[in-house]
């Protein structure tokens, strides 16, 4: 009889853990929701910028040369897609923030969507 429950046990655990494997990573471990739509430079982009590039890029900092405080700073970025190039890492482009790990797909997403939509000063 012990016999018989352990080997049920064992078939059940079997089952249970094969039955994640096909499962959806975005399905089992939501990131949540991540709005996109009518981004604003003074609501939505001078935070993630506050956040994670100021430190070195804001007035009177600018290392590297590069002042991103202040949307007409920021749009000379924006404009010859810098900003843009630096935040995906891509290879052309020193990764940003330096020595730090990518911003959050959420926040690159909404960056370019701003970006989009004519990245206005609004």
């Amino acid at each position: 009889m012990k016999k018989q429950f352990l080997s049920a046990l064992a078939i059940s655990a079997v089952l249970v853990a094969g039955g994640c494997y096909y499962d959806v990573e975005e399905d089992l471990y939501p990131v949540g929701d991540c709005t996109t739509t009518n981004m604003s430079y003074a609501t939505d982009i001078v935070p993630i910028l506050q956040t994670n590039c100021y430190v070195c890029h804001a007035q009177g900092v600018g290392l590297g040369n590069v002042t991103l405080q202040g949307y007409a700073n920021l749009k000379v970025y924006v404009d010859n897609s810098k900003l843009v190039g630096v935040i995906n890492h891509d290879s052309r482009f020193p990764a940003m923030p330096q020595g730090a790990a990518k911003l959050s797909a959420c926040n690159i997403d909404k960056i370019e969507a701003w970006i989009a939509d004519g990245a206005l000063d609004n």
